[in-house]
């Protein structure tokens, strides 16, 4: 069984998961695994994954766990976390409990070696669609604080299949980034009387970090990035939950979505990057403080002992440069 543990000096959460089967030789593993067999992820494997949760466009008359689906959404067959009652301990300084959750897969498309930024704004459509759907049926679940979705593509950002897909886990607390960012936007918003998020649109919108636009998203560098390159996409418009006014955003999401990743793919092919999808934790009332948002995080360079020992980032190009670069690329 999965558990987490807290530190007792930073209170950084930690997931002890000994199910995904890992010893200390496995991490002596090349970083790029170029074996090729049967993918689990394509249509004909759906045998090779557990059975599924949810699929999107097979046909009616087609049984589940068939081919013939657009997006389809599995259980992670080696999960980080497992579903099952929460039990937490105490032992001394130490603080812990069970690592139930859930974690899921989102097999983005059926074809095997498409990429994002391939997909139709239909294909992309379905995928924020899945998402949609996972979130209100993990909501409704009442053990789980907090949906993260993400996304791992290339080997060096932690993907260990090659057929695009995101992942979702759903977790019996709020992690600690997400919380930091509700906490000082709170506190901005206290003090300020304004958003601070909506105060960063505006002051994005016009400055030397804007990649592109469209009616209702803005995407631009962020100002003190983790990697080069690290883009955020954000609403114009004040909404905490990614599920507010889903179905009028939609098509501009899916539109800045390609056209972002279009500029990244166009100077970087094959460029290996994680995205998360920020937004409210599960059951929040709106919060006028906080804004969902997606961040793409290229995997450009290597953290090592100065990010590790200080949680600051050496970061070799200045976003402002990379921004102007960008804007003029034409995906």
């Amino acid at each position: 069984m999965p558990e987490f543990r807290r530190d007792p000096v930073s209170g950084r959460w930690a997931i002890i998961a000994p199910e995904r089967g890992k010893r200390p030789t496995d991490f002596l593993l090349p970083e790029e695994n170029t074996k090729e067999g049967r993918c689990p992820l394509c249509p004909g494997s759906e045998d090779l994954t557990p059975p599924e949760v949810l699929a999107l466009g097979r046909p009616e008359e087609a049984p589940p766990n068939s081919p013939g689906w657009k997006v389809r959404v599995v259980p992670n067959k080696y999960p980080a976390l497992i579903p099952g009652e929460i039990e937490k301990e105490t032992e001394g300084l130490y603080e812990r409990f069970s690592g139930a959750g859930v974690h899921e897969v989102i097999v983005e498309t059926p074809e095997h070696g498409k990429s994002l930024v391939r997909f139709s704004p239909n294909e992309l459509a379905l995928v924020f669609e899945a998402y949609r759907l996972r979130l209100e049926e993990l909501a409704r679940d009442g053990r789980w604080r907090y949906v993260l979705i993400f996304k791992n593509r290339g080997a060096r950002a932690g993907a260990s299949l090659s057929h695009d897909h995101s992942q979702l886990v759903a977790l019996p607390l709020i992690p600690e980034l997400v919380k930091i960012e509700l906490e000082r936007s709170r506190i901005y918003h206290e003090r300020n009387g304004e958003c601070l998020f909506c105060k960063l649109v505006k002051s994005e919108q016009n400055g030397p970090r804007r990649i592109c636009e469209n009616e209702r998203f803005l995407a631009f560098m962020a100002y003190a990035p983790r990697q080069p390159l690290e883009t955020w996409i954000m609403p114009k418009k004040h909404r905490s939950d990614f599920l507010d006014h889903f179905d009028e955003n939609l098509e501009a999401l899916c539109d800045i979505f390609l056209k972002v990743f279009g500029k990244l793919e166009a100077i970087l092919p094959g460029l290996p990057y994680n995205f998360v999808l920020h937004t409210a934790p599960l059951g929040s009332a709106p919060l006028p403080y906080y804004h969902w948002h997606f961040e793409i995080i290229p995997c450009l360079t290597r953290v090592a002992g100065f990010e590790w020992g200080t949680g600051a980032y050496i970061v070799p190009l200045l976003p402002e440069e990379a921004a102007a670069f960008l804007r003029d690329i034409s995906p």
